[in-house]
Parts: C-alpha cells; sequence; structure tokens
C-alpha cells in the first residue's frame, strides 16, 4: 500500500456548530450519539470497559475490550458504526483535498486499458479495463496466422475478435464487494472454472462455464478456498475447501456434471500448521497438491490424465525442509532449502523423485525464489543485495544461462504472465519508484528484450506529463541498535530540500519473509508532487536480505522488525530527509503490528500512524487456537499457549498489551468486518486503549461493514479510500507543523 498543495484551514479554526451532548444509555457498553450525524457529538465513541480476565502461565491481565470480538452482539456493531461516524465528522474537513487527490489518480490512470495478451494455444488472453466501470474484463481472442507479437488496440479498446469470458462487472451487479478466487481454463480452452466472493470473507463458491455456448453449467460448489485445478480431459476439477479455522485442508474431485454432495475426498491434512493447494505443473502434464507450513512442505503429484488415480508423494516431509516442484520433461525440478538456507535447485527423474540432483548450488546471500519450466529453457527468479532478479537456463543447462539486466540502481522485476509451456519467449515484468510498470519479452534466443507496454501517466489537467526525470530514487542504510545495516528505498521529487523540513511517508513490513520491493504508484505522485519523501524500510523479518534477513526478524527476534523501523525513522531524520514532525509511518496486517509496536517504542519519533488492518492483538490472537491461522502461526511468532518464553516475549511487545501513558501522535486505523485474516476487533480494541491510555491523538477507526482484509474492492471505490488516507496524512503533518 501506499499513500495536497491548497489545503483547508487547520481544524481548530473551522469548528463546528455546537452538537447534541453524548446519550449514554445503563446498559450500553459505549456512549452513542443521539439523532443522526449531523447531529452527532465531536468527542469520540467511549468503549465502556467490561474486565475480561486471561491467565496464562501464571500470569494474569485483564482485558476491558475483550466483548468487541464478539460480530454477532448488536452492540458491538453499534459501537463499529459510531466510530465510523466519529471519523466521517473528524474527517470532514478533509474533503476538499481527498476530492482533489481522488481527481488526481482518475486524472493519470487511463481508465479504458487493456492488459498485455498472453498466448495460450491458439488463443490470446487479456483482460481489460472500462472507464466508469470497477471491475477488469477477461477476454480471449484466436491467434491470427503468423501472430507473434501480441496484438493491441489504442486507449484499451476491445480488440476486433474479442470473445469475453468473465466480466467482473456483470458478476457484481448489484453487490457491494466482489472478488475472485479461481479463474481457470481447461487444457482445450472450453470450459472456464471461476469462483466468487461477495462479502470480503475469502469463501468462494465454485462455477463452470462451457465457453461453446457461454451458458454457466448447474455445478455450483460453495465454500471452497482459493484456485483450482482440471484434469487433462476436462472432465474432473481439483478443489480446496476450509476447516472452520479458515485453513485450507481438504483436496476434493469434482466430475463435471455432477451434484457437489458426490464429489470425492482425495487428500486431507490432518496437521493443524499446514495449509493446502492444488494446481497443475507448467507442462500440465501433472496435478499438484502442496501441503505446507511456514517452515515445511511436502508435495504430491498425479497425471493428471488419469484423474481417479492416487496421488504420490515426491518426498516425505521433513520439519524445516521446504521445496517446490515443477515439471520439465522426463525429470522433476526441486527448488528446496535442505542444507541450503537460500535455496538452491535440483533435478529428480519423475521415475524415481526421491534423487535430488544439484543443478543450481546452493550460494549464501542469493536466494532462489521460484524456478519455471519450460520445454526449451528454465527461468530462475532470485534474489541478491536486495534487488529482484531473473535467471533464464537455455536448454535446462547452467552452462548456457544469462541474467536480465537493467540500468536502474533500485527497481523489481519478476515473472510475468506465461500459460505458455512451449514459448520461446518469456512474459517479465518491471518497474522502479520512478518507472511505471512495465510489461516486456524476453527472446530465449538471443537475450533481447522487447518492452511491449510502459503503464500510461497520464497528465493531470492543467499540469505537464508526467517525466520520470522530474524524481529522484535512493538507497539509503540506517543503523540498527545492534549494528545491522537496514535498507531503505526512497523517492522525491528532484529538487527536495534536504533540511529536514520535507514531510515524509514511510512505509514498513517486515513479516514471513514477504518483501516491499521498489515499485511505481500513481498515487503515490499525489504526495511526491506536494513535496513529501516517500521511503520503504526494508527492515527484518521480511526478505529482502535472503532468508537469514527473515530468521532474524521472526519467533524471538521479533523485536529487531521494530527497532530496525524506528532505526529508520530516525536515520531519515539525521540525514535531513525530514523531521520527526513530518514524518507518518504507515503499515498493514503485519505491518500494522510493526505500526503499533514502532509507535509503542517511539511515539515521539512520528507525526502520525497510519495502520491498514493491524494485527495489533498479536499475543490474544495466537494464544486462541480456534481463530483463523493462529496454529499455523505458531511457527512464525512462536507458540505462547506452551510455552512460557514466547508468551512473555509476545506479550513485551504486542501493541494493545504496551500502550503507555504517555502522548502519542494522531492514528488511523482502517479494519474490515469480514476480515478472516486479522479480525476488525483487533483495530476497534487498539483504538479504545490508546484512548482510554493515552494523550495526544486523536485515534480515528473506519471499519469496512461489508468488506474483508483487502479493504474496498472496486477500483473506484479502493480510489476514495486510498485518497481519504493521502489527504489525512497531508493534513496530519500539516497540523503538526503549522
Amino acid at each position: 500500500m501506499s499513500p495536497g498543495r491548497k489545503g483547508r484551514k487547520p481544524f481548530a479554526a473551522r469548528r463546528p456548530a455546537k452538537l447534541a451532548p453524548l446519550a449514554a444509555g445503563a446498559n450500553a457498553k459505549f456512549a452513542t450519539p443521539r439523532d443522526n450525524l449531523a447531529h452527532m457529538s465531536i468527542e469520540p465513541p467511549v468503549a465502556r470497559q467490561v474486565p475480561s480476565k486471561r491467565t496464562q502461565h501464571g500470569d494474569t491481565v485483564i482485558d476491558e475490550y475483550a466483548w468487541l470480538a464478539d460480530k454477532d452482539d448488536p452492540e458491538t456493531i453499534a459501537y463499529l458504526k459510531a466510530e465510523n461516524g466519529y471519523t466521517d465528522a473528524l474527517t470532514e474537513r478533509l474533503e476538499p483535498l481527498r476530492d482533489a487527490i481522488f481527481g488526481e489518480i482518475k486524472a493519470r490512470t487511463q481508465e479504458s486499458d487493456l492488459s498485455v495478451p498472453v498466448r495460450k494455444g491458439g488463443w490470446w488472453q487479456y483482460s481489460r479495463t472500462v472507464e466508469g466501470q470497477q471491475y477488469p474484463v477477461f477476454c480471449r481472442r484466436a491467434v491470427r496466422e503468423g501472430e507473434v507479437i501480441p496484438p493491441m488496440a489504442a486507449g484499451g479498446l476491445p480488440l476486433d475478435g474479442e470473445e469475453v469470458l468473465l466480466d467482473g462487472n456483470e458478476l457484481a451487479a448489484g453487490a457491494s464487494f466482489f472478488s475472485l478466487g479461481a479463474f481457470s481454463l481447461t487444457a482445450g480452452q472450453r470450459k472456464l472454472a471461476y469462483s466468487t466472493d461477495f462479502s470480503g470473507d475469502e469463501r468462494f463458491t465454485l462455477r463452470v462455464k462451457d465457453l461453446s455456448t457461454g451458458a454457466t453449467l448447474s455445478d455450483e460448489i460453495p465454500g471452497t478456498y482459493y484456485g483450482c485445478a482440471w484434469s487433462a480431459d476436462g472432465q474432473y476439477l481439483f478443489y480446496v475447501t476450509v476447516d472452520e479455522a479458515w485453513r485450507p485442508f481438504r483436496v476434493w474431485r469434482h466430475q463435471i456434471g455432477t451434484p457437489a454432495s458426490a464429489d470425492v475426498k482425495v487428500f486431507e491434512e490432518s496437521d493443524e500448521r499446514f495449509w493446502v493447494t492444488v494446481r497443475l505443473t507448467r507442462s500440465e502434464r501433472y496435478l499438484v497438491i502442496r501441503t505446507a507450513s511456514v517452515l515445511t512442505s511436502e508435495v504430491l503429484l498425479l497425471d493428471a490424465a488419469t484423474p481417479a488415480g492416487r496421488f504420490v508423494t515426491v518426498a516425505p516431509r521433513r520439519q524445516g525442509v521446504e521445496y517446490e516442484v515443477d515439471h520439465a520433461g522426463d525429470r522433476l525440478l526441486i527448488l528446496h532449502n535442505d542444507q541450503a538456507p537460500d535455496f538452491e535447485l535440483a533435478t529428480a527423474p519423475v521415475s524415481d523423485p526421491r534423487e535430488w540432483t544439484p543443478l543450481i548450488p546452493h550460494e549464501a546471500g542469493t536466494r532462489l525464489l521460484s524456478a519455471m519450466a519450460f520445454a526449451g529453457f528454465i527461468v530462475v527468479y532470485f534474489r541478491r543485495d536486495g534487488l529482484t532478479g531473473l535467471r533464464i537456463l537455455s536448454g535446462g543447462r547452467p552452462a548456457h544461462e544469462h541474467e536480465v539486466a537493467f540500468p536502474e540502481p533500485l527497481y523489481t522485476v519478476g515473472p510475468g504472465s506465461n500459460p505458455e509451456f512451449e514459448a520461446t519467449r518469456f512474459r517479465l515484468s518491471y518497474a522502479s519508484l520512478v518507472t511505471p510498470d512495465s510489461v516486456y519479452d524476453c527472446d530465449m534466443a538471443t537475450g533481447d528484450l522487447t518492452l511491449l507496454k510502459r503503464q500510461p501517466v497520464l497528465p493531470v489537467p492543467g499540469e505537464p506529463p508526467y517525466d520520470p526525470g522530474n524524481y529522484e530514487q535512493h538507497r539509503e542504510w540506517a543503523t540498527a541498535d545492534d549494528g545491522t545495516r537496514v535498507p531503505i528505498s526512497l523517492v522525491c521529487r528532484r529538487g527536495t530540500p534536504r533540511d529536514g523540513t520535507a514531510p515524509c511517508l514511510l512505509y514498513g513490513y517486515g513479516s514471513y519473509e514477504i518483501s516491499r520491493d521498489p515499485n511505481f504508484s500513481i498515487s503515490r505522485l499525489s504526495l511526491l508532487d506536494r513535496g513529501f519523501v516517500y521511503a520503504l524500510a526494508h527492515v527484518r523479518g521480511g526478505g529482502e536480505m535472503g532468508r537469514a534477513w527473515y530468521l532474524d526478524g521472526k519467533l524471538l527476534r521479533k523485536k529487531n522488525t521494530f527497532t530496525d523501523f524506528v532505526a529508520s525513522a530516525r536515520h531519515l531524520v539525521r540525514e535531513n530527509w525530514t523531521s520527526s514532525g513530518r514524518l507518518v509511518a504507515r503499515g498493514g496486517s503485519a505491518g500494522g503490528l510493526l505500526m503499533g509496536a514502532a509507535v509503542n517504542l517511539a511515539p515521539e519519533a512520528f507525526a502520525g500512524i497510519v495502520a491498514h488492518v493491524p494485527f495489533v492483538d498479536a499475543l490474544n490472537t495466537i494464544l486462541d487456537p480456534s481463530l483463523p491461522l493462529t496454529v499455523t502461526e505458531w511457527e512464525e511468532w512462536g507458540d505462547p499457549l506452551h510455552d512460557p518464553e514466547v508468551y512473555a516475549y509476545m506479550k513485551s511487545y504486542t501493541p494493545y498489551e504496551n500502550i503507555a501513558a504517555t502522548r502519542y501522535p494522531p492514528v488511523f486505523a482502517l479494519g474490515g468486518l469480514n476480515d478472516t485474516r486479522v479480525s476488525y476487533h483487533e483495530p476497534a480494541k487498539w483504538i479504545a486503549r490508546l484512548r482510554a491510555t493515552a494523550s495526544g491523538g486523536p485515534f480515528l477507526l473506519k471499519t469496512e461493514m461489508e468488506a474483508g482484509h483487502g479493504g474496498r474492492s472496486g477500483r473506484y471505490d479502493a480510489w476514495r479510500e486510498e485518497a481519504l488516507v493521502l489527504a489525512w496524512v497531508v493534513t496530519t503533518i500539516s497540523d503538526r507543523t503549522q
């Protein structure tokens, strides 16, 4: 996530007329405004403190706001709505700036646009967006004789001869939320399996469309997880369902034309630490079931031509060994970390998949991320020195390899969409902090790159066109408390002063070995053109610097993530990129945990905090194995339920349990009522306790009542929400510095 010029007067100078006071009923758990928002007091809702005791490992804790976890309690919903009303009241003054930023995002975006078509068999597949519509339209067009370069149409218009496979706008008609969980064509491209979610809880209904007639078949399977896979003949569909804790754990085989009640269970994972997925190899020769915990995985294969057969294990699971499998002719590609912390690539005969022979041996400092098999080459995706890269092995041999090179000092490169196993060109994506998202084809015979498309950045009316030369990007290095050097990627408008007066938005994540790489953002331009510095702190717990970087920011080393971020903020101030009164921090999900922990450690270091779906009640959540993700997460955070050392360590950093009676900067927390990953009650409890314990603020909570972990689903709705956050960032700094 990433987050104006002529602003409104400071809020204190624009006080509304006196409004009706709060009325607190005797049985209410919070103070609720009388009448409607137009008559609402500017005072925030006050969540009543209802003591709830937690005793673990001899330690007793009182949680006054545990009642907010009851989603079925009407008072919980009423409280969330009251919080939304308060946030609306306090952000009403931002509307002109929010409208301006939304207008800038919209103006810079080519609303009717076409993705670069990718070839699969005799078809070009692509998606397009239409001005005024929220969701993509998924299409295909037959390949014409002699076509090698993908066809494109000016202005995002449909291609001549287009066939619409699925129109997200038609599916979403009348719904406030819409998301696709699966989109999979049979090998012959005669049928399409797709799944939909209309609430944001990531539970999908799977359906099948006959592309020869355009009819949706009677097959309908509710309660499925992401993804699915077809048998070779297109008569069977494999899919995954979840347990009560939202853990994907069963794989089913569905025969087209039969009721879901007749589906056959082909795999079940009994270990609650493991999640299950199903897919096809790139060759479409084998069905793949992968079951994995945070630290361990196991893969099973089945010939896609014999869907009623038995899945065979490639290598039995061993604690701490992760591996992925792809198919290449008479051998398998095995990407694994057995005695190879940064992973190595091996091969194994299909007939004897447990005999692994190194193809690319382990090299410390070069983290291999994935390997993609094609008929005539292999592409290895890797990370080195904080940057991503691609290595091409022609003929599948290291002796005939080259790396794709780019000139910018900071960038992100990765595999694009490559569904064609027999392809001779490799599709890749590229971007930097100043270069918009770009799509290239790499000719495997020559290594030549062909730029197919660069994301248009249209001019805002009355302003000049976007010019990357007007911006500059830098790599900075902060020094952590233990002496570790922490990379920071930074972008600003050229000529931004280095005297501490520039406002700054600092983003961080730092968990699950997930990297936040230098990328391009149209919405970010609305900050940069207002004089902002935008920085990414690549803190430990992420994967930016290899597997060791991740291991040094998890379990009983998790605090390194938080101290790295504070060190990054202070480095930017020390180097005069900004000042603490002009620096807002932003993060989401596990990055929201980072926001809460960092502001507890150093509230004076930040002018404001934006936390999206923040994992701020981490200890209470990880203590409850009945909740989604908890048991799986024990290998990421530790098991506080059974281990007193982990319990004490998590208690010492969990944001909700470490709020101090001191002055905090303003905080803006955003949640989703139907979020299955980070429950809505975590930010709700956090904001309630901040108000009750700390001074400063204000502390705002906005809960999307019909959305989940990803927020609003439609692109215009998402832009409106982003514009609100950016307007809040700009105004919060303006208020602090006036």
